[in-house]
């Protein structure tokens, strides 16, 4: 307490002088118009520059909320797109539990949700994509799921009440039907377990018209992705002499290395499609095996 009044002492002209200069200060702001008015524009633009920084610093930290946010208004523009709803065929009577979408009879085919990716693997020869969205959210097996920029990553392959399971691309024993954007040859996507960068696109015909940097996208052949989603770019072409067919080394448009927020689709008519195709092996396959 001393060294205080000590201190106090010691420097009691300086702090006097600044006491006066304070209400010296004050005296010539608040009786005199033009230096007020200076005075003001100063500080409003002293305090206008500490708030916008200041701004910045809780904008950074709000990110993820917003984030978010962003993401469930992506959800719902992309379940409104055209490319989701069919149109039955008018030739034949047709009846569905389901609402039209539209006067002109459109129905849905796709549903997005969105996710958050909990958990990714990459340096595996076999990797799986964790999502916190599971049974009680509508997550069922096969259903795809692309990146928040709307490149397909993987294929829901296992589900608990909260949370799903993904295989993603970057997976040995995963295969994708794919095409090509010019000319629409398709063939089989699947990764080697080399390089995490680039699949590989087998059995494309050598009428292919085919070049380096050609896009890669989803073929409207899969039962589990929407046709028109671009997985990469073509990086290298090789032909399979035995075959006849090019070998196509695909560069993938995601980035798997940094996943954060992404899509799942529910195909609204897989188990139908499913179900036909099942019924029509067995038909076809079941009578030959009881003749011989």
């Amino acid at each position: 307490m001393r060294n205080i009044f000590l201190f106090l002492r010691r420097y009691s002209v300086f702090f006097a002088f600044i006491f006066l200069q304070i209400i010296s200060l004050w005296f010539l702001f608040n009786y005199n118009r033009f230096h007020r008015a200076k005075f003001l524009g100063i500080a409003n633009e002293i305090t206008g520059r500490i708030n916008t920084q200041y701004n910045k610093v809780e904008d950074y930290f709000s990110l993820k909320q917003e984030n978010h946010r962003l993401l469930h208004l992506n959800d719902s523009l992309l379940n409104l797109l055209k490319t989701n709803f069919v149109k039955p065929d008018t030739g034949a009577r047709m009846i569905k539990d389901s609402i039209p979408y539209d006067t002109l009879g459109h129905y849905r085919h796709y549903y997005f949700r969105d996710a958050t990716v909990i958990y990714n693997t990459v340096s595996s020869s076999k990797n799986y994509i964790q999502l916190n969205r599971g049974s009680r959210q509508g997550i069922k097996d096969n259903m795809a799921v692309i990146s928040s920029d709307g490149y397909p990553v993987g294929i829901v392959v296992n589900v608990s009440n909260n949370f799903s399971e993904a295989m993603s691309l970057l997976h040995v024993q995963n295969t994708v039907n794919a095409s090509l954007k010019k000319g629409g040859d398709f063939g089989t996507l699947q990764w080697d377990g080399k390089d995490s960068r680039y699949l590989t696109l087998k059995n494309i015909p050598k009428s292919a018209d085919v070049k380096k940097g050609d896009t890669v996208l989803t073929s409207a052949y899969s039962y589990n992705f929407p046709p028109g989603y671009m997985i990469g770019t073509v990086a290298d072409i090789t032909m399979d002499n035995v075959t006849g067919f090019f070998t196509l080394k695909v560069k993938t448009a995601a980035n798997f290395f940094d996943l954060q927020q992404v899509y799942i689709i529910e195909n609204l008519q897989y188990d139908e499609q499913v179900q036909l195709f099942n019924d029509t092996k067995k038909k076809i396959e079941q009578p030959k095996s009881n003749s011989k």
